[in-house]
This record gives C-alpha cells, structure tokens and sequence, in this order.
C-alpha cells in the first residue's frame, strides 16, 4: 500500500517542478516581448520573439495602452490534461520613443 502511494507522490513533485519550469518560461516569454515591443519591433516580430522563449503551445498577445506596452503569454502546464489550470505572466514596459519626452 506505501509503494503506490510513494510513486504517486514523486509524479505529483515531478510535475509541479515541470509546471513551475514552464511557468519560468512564461515569465520570460512576457519580458523579451515586452522588450521587443518597446524597442519598436513590428508586431509580428514580438510574438516570434516571445514564442521563441515560451512554452511549446503558448499563446502570445502584444497590446499598447498609451506609452506603455504589454505582452501576455499563457500556456497549459505540462501533462495531460493539466489540471484545468493555465499558466501566465504580462510584462508591460514603456515605450523607447516616449523615454525623455517631456509632455
């Protein structure tokens, strides 16, 4: 009775260290796009950019509110069904042609 209790217990660590690995990629997916898009890249770019760093499957969404830039990448952790959960992160950086400009 221990043995099937110990293994499920190790595949629950082993994805929840795979989950937090994918939430890293996540977090730095949002932060090269934020930086891509604040560098004035083309839209386009940006998603490759921040699809390049994130988890296989993720989806990328690059919007602008005034001066400020945001990318938001959400991806499901790994494993089969994922437990209904998403994994996230925004980063949101100012724009480079704002930076000095006195309003």
């Amino acid at each position: 009775m221990v043995l099937p209790v110990l293994v499920l217990f190790a595949m629950a660590l082993v994805w929840a260290l795979l989950a937090a690995c994918a939430q890293i990629q996540c977090v730095d997916a949002a932060r090269v796009g934020a930086r891509a898009a604040a560098r004035q890249d083309p839209p386009a770019a940006v998603v490759v950019a921040a699809r390049r760093a994130a988890p296989d499957g993720a989806r990328v969404s690059v919007s602008r509110e005034g001066d400020l830039v945001r990318v938001a990448v959400v991806a499901r952790p790994p494993g089969s069904g994922g437990l209904g959960i998403d994994l996230s992160h925004e980063a949101v950086a100012l724009a480079e042609e704002t930076v000095g400009v006195n309003g």
